[in-house]
């Protein structure tokens, strides 16, 4: 094999690690300043010299009032995708599956609420939300975020539920199985892959929300994970603590890495289901 052949076998995998690359560089970049001390903030090594957990003790210490922000945020993010996904499947069965007029009109005017920037929406809520006394409440967080959760979940659904054969509603039913209990014992079993795949996309979307959750609460108490990172104080009043918000990032960070590293089969079958027949 001649030196060129070589290079052209070695290309993708070059393209490939540049890729992967540039892409988890601020991760790393991330971890590694978490690990430094304070007074090494601003080092330029790769290796942090000596690791330290200062930052981390930092970020926990009851001042901050972090872990109450991560249950938080555990808590919006957890009941925006369980209300996305349960009003989603049903409307994407309906598009996938019933005939009506206007419905492609209608599925294209679901998915274009979700191009409306965030901040467009955020000052008419605040003052809906003002009047009716739901500020500091976790409805504020939860509503506001399914406006771009539930299109994105109802536009992946659809697509999911098209590429299944209509045949096994009819098997069902033929069987003595009504329209709904088919869709119950048939085809929600058979659709989870696309059902999992869009609840970890949802989940992911309503973890790392930041504008509304910031806009809707001025408690402590009730901020999440973003918003208290955003408001955390250096020893002065000017002084940016760099350190403790990388670490809390990797904090942040840490569960949406773990849950796709333990679903990520169920992931790739998700987004590959229905590709080849």
């Amino acid at each position: 094999m001649t030196l060129t052949a070589k290079w052209r076998q070695w290309l993708p995998y070059l393209g490939i690690a540049v890729v992967v690359a540039y892409c988890l560089a601020p991760f790393y970049w991330m971890l590694v300043s978490s690990l430094r001390r304070t007074g090494d903030i601003f080092s330029t090594s790769l290796f942090p010299s000596p690791v330290s957990f200062e930052n981390y003790r930092s970020v926990f210490s009851p001042a901050q009032g972090f872990t109450r922000a991560l249950l938080n945020s555990l808590i919006v993010a957890g009941i925006t995708t369980a209300m996305s996904l349960l009003l989603a499947t049903f409307t994407a069965y309906a598009m996938a599956r019933l005939e009506f007029r206007f419905k492609r009109l209608i599925l294209t005017l679901i998915i274009a609420t979700s191009m409306f920037p965030v901040v467009s929406i955020v000052v008419p809520l605040l003052k809906l939300f003002t009047d009716i006394g739901w500020i500091n409440t976790y409805q504020s967080m939860i509503v506001p975020s399914m406006s771009f959760t539930l299109p994105l979940a109802v536009w992946n659904l659809t697509t999911f539920f098209r590429q299944m054969p209509d045949e096994l509603e009819h098997a069902a039913m033929v069987d003595g199985c009504t329209r709904g209990q088919a869709f119950r014992k048939v085809i929600v079993p058979l659709a989870a892959p696309g059902i999992f795949t869009t609840a970890i996309i949802t989940f992911i979307a309503a973890w790392n929300e930041f504008l509304i959750a910031l806009s809707m609460t001025n408690k402590p108490d009730m901020q999440t994970a973003t918003v208290a990172i955003s408001k955390f104080s250096g020893a002065t009043t000017y002084q940016t603590p760099f350190g403790s918000q990388m670490a809390a990032g990797v904090v942040v960070t840490i569960p949406l890495v773990v849950m796709v590293l333990l679903f990520q089969r169920r992931i790739v079958a998700g987004l590959t289901a229905g590709a080849a027949k």
